[in-house]
């Protein structure tokens, strides 16, 4: 069976920061977006349980360039279980100001990739793929989302289109390091998940993600 040819947007914006896993209170952006991140993208625009997203490729189309960020970030992560805690102890409202804090970011300016990725149907869809990849494409035309698609942080907002047939990845090679691919879930765990990540290489201004099944392979 040939292979059918994958499905692609253009997505940019102004900002964008992919944070480096090993980075701790500040965040750096990988020169790159994400699979993880594409995915997300990908959902926002559209998204279906019959089938999952694959990611394949991610072209960087601008030239990399970074920006500082210093921000405001309150420390306490925000929960029910936090906020029913403060309310049982009779503490009051939460202060953001007394919880505050500055952290840096290193973030990535004027950004423009190319997502090219395909869908998985569930084994129990027997729905014809063609009718979700056609609704994509609807979509992605006429600019429709279920919500918001962003690079990386939710303030960080992406616009997105189809494909003019002029866009060129940059012309820069590089290798990333450990990438993360994806989140395994064990429901037997009360849905832990291990993350599962591969080695990143950025050729000629492309990344290309491999299967699930390769990671960790050799």
């Amino acid at each position: 069976m040939a292979e059918r040819s994958l499905l692609e947007v253009k997505v940019w914006g102004d900002l964008a920061c992919f944070t480096r896993p090993e980075m701790k209170a500040e965040r750096v952006s990988y020169p790159v977006m994400t699979p993880s991140a594409a995915r997300g993208i990908l959902e926002a625009i559209f998204w279906k349980p019959e089938f999952s997203w694959i990611v394949r490729e991610i072209w960087v189309l601008n030239p990399v360039s970074y920006t500082p960020i210093m921000r405001n970030e309150v420390q306490t992560r925000q929960s029910y279980r936090t906020a029913t805690g403060w309310a049982a102890a009779g503490a009051g409202n939460f202060v953001a100001p007394d919880d505050r804090t500055q952290r840096h970011t290193l973030a990535l300016r004027d950004v423009g990739y190319v997502i090219r990725a395909d869908m998985q149907l569930r084994a129990d869809v027997p729905d014809n793929i063609a009718k979700y990849r056609d609704q994509f494409r609807r979509r992605v035309a006429r600019g429709q989302c279920f919500s918001m698609p962003y690079l990386g942080c939710r303030e960080f907002s992406a616009s997105f289109g189809p494909l003019d047939g002029n866009e060129t990845p940059v012309a820069i090679s590089d290798d990333l390091g450990g990438m993360l691919h994806g989140i395994d879930y064990d429901l037997t765990t009360q849905g832990a998940g291990t993350p599962r990540f591969f080695a990143a290489r950025l050729d000629h201004g492309v990344l290309r993600v491999p299967p699930a099944p390769e990671i960790g392979a050799d």
